[in-house]
């Protein structure tokens, strides 16, 4: 039996094991989806040690960035983003593993922001700066918008510290984007500090956060009059994405 997975931590908020095991059964693949909750890379050699007939893998925070050094090969999205979510399992020569990363991330936000464009959505800030924090500034250049990164540590080049997210920032941004965990399921009574006060009408306020629905970011959003939109529809776009690439590359 085909074997696919996904390794992260934590990772037991994630629809990714349901969504492709009922689509192998629906679609009779003989294949199952795993989650694998990694504490640390170091454990990366072993995990593949352990399954043998592993085709391929997703992987999510806190590792999208800390996987480049572990694969042999990135595609042409992954390399110019740094950041990888999907990765193929090939067998060379002596059953020798080579893996391929890939970045599915920048297609699946890219395609659930078509549907919701609005000729004023000409600036976004994007709260966070890993691995999908940066597959959504690709996305955001494809799709024309400027967009500007904030990060709670300290001197991170080319980003704003959350202290420096004023009203009068937020009020020229009508894109706001939560890409970072905070909210996420089990910690579900945090959120990311900016100026809530400053959201309008005009604004699009996206959490990449699926579980739960409706994260406090988005509910204080939405009190605002703010549009709001969680990640489901990207999960499941870059998740078809992935089978694509698994189908496509795997051997």
């Amino acid at each position: 039996m085909k074997e696919y997975a996904l390794i992260g931590h934590p990772v037991e908020h994630s629809k990714s094991k349901d969504f492709f095991n009922e689509k192998f059964r629906l679609e009779g693949i003989d294949a199952q989806y795993i989650n694998v909750d990694l504490e640390s890379l170091n454990r990366l050699k072993r995990f593949l040690l352990l399954h043998p007939h592993l085709c391929g893998f997703n992987v999510t925070s806190p590792f999208k960035r800390a996987i480049v050094p572990y694969l042999q090969e990135l595609d042409l999205e992954a390399n110019y983003v740094g950041a990888v979510n999907t990765v193929v399992v090939q067998r060379r020569f002596w059953g020798r593993r080579h893996l391929i990363g890939f970045n599915t991330d920048v297609e699946g936000f890219y395609q659930s922001m078509l549907s919701i464009m609005k000729p004023h959505y000409n600036q976004a800030l994007i709260l966070g700066t890993g691995g999908a924090a940066l597959a959504v500034e690709r996305a955001f250049k494809k799709l024309g918008i400027m967009a500007l990164m904030a990060s709670r540590r300290v001197g991170v080049q080319g980003t704003i510290g959350y202290d420096q997210l004023t009203p009068d920032l937020l009020a020229k941004c009508p894109i706001v984007v939560n890409a970072t965990p905070v909210g996420m399921s089990p910690h579900i009574l945090d959120m990311p500090l900016i100026p809530y006060e400053a959201l309008t009408p005009d604004h699009l306020c996206y959490d990449l956060i699926y579980a739960p629905e409706e994260t406090r970011f988005l509910r204080h959003a939405r009190l605002q009059g703010a549009v709001t939109k969680n990640g489901i529809d990207m999960l499941l776009i870059q998740a078809n994405e992935n089978w694509r690439i698994w189908s496509e590359y795997g051997r």
